[in-house]
């Protein structure tokens, strides 16, 4: 019964023969850190260089904005790290705070956006994208992979530019340094299969 749920599950959250075929792309994307865009409940932290009293974290209130030091109310909501950086150095440039800011923002933790971790994990579910978040550490949240787990034909299902991209991930090779970590970003879909014996 267990073999013919996995198989159930393979088929309609991937469309594709997870469980013993090929995915339908098998070339991994090399690892980056997510640069999507944040929303309510976000957390991320700013740098202003040489302005310690400038620089802490911030989560995004439910309307989208943050309340910057000597600024006031920033909207950041739907924008990405890069975007939010140069609002941050023009507010403090139009204010007359400095003359020559210089601003780095870096993502903390997406709870806003989520990646999913199902199949042959102790406990599967959603789980929030966190800073540079990587398929072995979203398995991890998930409580590992269970006994009969076939981590290396592990299935990441992935929505870019209006179609679906599935890459086969060697999560044991990973986890033995044998291959390079994977990254994932908001809304990826990690499917674990159970061996087939």
């Amino acid at each position: 019964m267990r073999w013919w749920l996995a198989a159930a599950v393979c088929w309609a959250a991937l469309g594709v023969v997870a469980c013993g075929g090929k995915p339908a792309t098998t070339t991994l994307p090399s690892v980056t850190t997510t640069t999507s865009n944040l929303g309510p409940g976000d957390t991320f932290e700013v740098s202003v260089y040489g302005e310690a009293d400038l620089s802490g974290k911030h989560r995004v209130s439910e309307d989208g904005s943050i309340n910057f030091p000597l600024v006031g109310r920033i909207e950041v909501a739907g924008r990405g790290a890069a975007e939010i950086a140069k609002l941050i150095e023009t507010a403090l440039r139009d204010r007359k705070l400095l003359r020559e800011p210089n601003v780095s923002v870096f993502l903390l933790e997406q709870t806003s956006a989520q990646v999913s971790v199902v199949g042959a994990v102790t406990k599967p579910g959603s789980y929030p994208l966190t800073r540079g978040l990587s398929i072995i550490e979203a398995i991890g949240a998930a409580g590992g992979l269970t006994a009969l787990a076939s981590g290396d034909n592990t299935i990441v299902t992935r929505k870019a530019d209006g179609a679906l991209k599935r890459f086969q991930v060697p999560v044991d090779a990973i986890s033995e340094g044998r291959a390079n970590d994977f990254a994932l970003e908001p809304g990826d879909i990690v499917f674990v299969p159970e061996r087939i014996f």
